[in-house]
């Protein structure tokens, strides 16, 4: 008889876990809701930012969710988790600073502007990507108006939503250079300031300077957390079942 039993998809949380960050207080709940209510089992394991500048880190691993909770320890190892993830083809999902380092590796990988800095890392740097907002978005809520026929409007299943952030960081300079590299940055404010970024020509790569985690009271994901999960379950039933 052929064995054709699914392993349980497995999701790298690069971060630096804090109690005092929210967003990490929720994922325990986040788990268990995506368990329960929409049947996507996920074994969560915690990769310390510094942990992951290792060769490999998170390269067998379902998806990969780089969490809110900068500066973080490494930046380096940061940056590595989300290579790995987009020249893997593993399912990822960045938010709040794990937008902000999405587009930083982008930028110096893919664009080579490898002297893009991120201003809460090196303040000083002479070519800043990611530069303090005019205004904080410290605990606000606001509008992100998403583009028709991109992943995160497919995902949230409206052109329009209100989120909440957390932040003090955004991008700023080389978005076209961005873009024509294949980024998409397919959610923006009422302002017109990017807020969400994809890569279409990945299997699901999505990044957002809000933070999902902190939608409702954790008992219910939000479509992009519930996206990541079924993405996960579907890279871990494509992969080769072990012997």
């Amino acid at each position: 008889m052929t064995d054709t039993a699914v392993r349980t998809a497995t999701v790298a949380l690069v971060g630096d876990r804090s109690p005092h960050v929210v967003s990490h207080t929720r994922i325990p709940r986040l788990l268990e809701a995506l368990a329960e209510r929409d049947r996507l089992v996920l074994d969560a394991y915690w990769i310390p930012s510094a942990d992951a500048e290792a060769e490999g880190a998170v390269r067998d691993f379902d998806a990969v969710w780089v969490l809110p909770g900068s500066p973080y320890c490494s930046e380096a190892g940061v940056l590595a988790a989300v290579r790995t993830a987009r020249e893997q083809r593993i399912p990822f999902l960045g938010t709040c600073g794990g937008f902000q380092h999405t587009l930083l590796e982008f930028a110096r990988n893919v664009c080579g502007l490898t002297g893009v800095a991120h201003a809460e890392n090196d303040p000083d740097a002479e070519d800043l990507l990611i530069e303090p907002l005019s205004c904080s978005l410290l605990g606000h809520e606001a509008t992100v108006v998403l583009e028709p026929g991109s992943l995160a409007e497919s995902v949230i299943g409206s052109t329009r939503t209100v989120e909440r952030y957390f932040c003090s960081y955004g991008p700023s300079r080389h978005l076209d250079t961005l873009r024509a590299h294949g980024m998409r940055f397919s959610g923006h404010d009422t302002d017109g300031q990017v807020r969400v970024a994809e890569l279409p020509d990945h299997p699901f790569f999505l990044a957002s300077l809000f933070q999902p985690e902190l939608y409702g009271d954790g008992s219910r994901p939000h479509p992009m957390i519930r996206a990541l999960g079924r993405a996960a379950v579907e890279h871990a039933a494509a992969a080769p079942h072990p012997a």
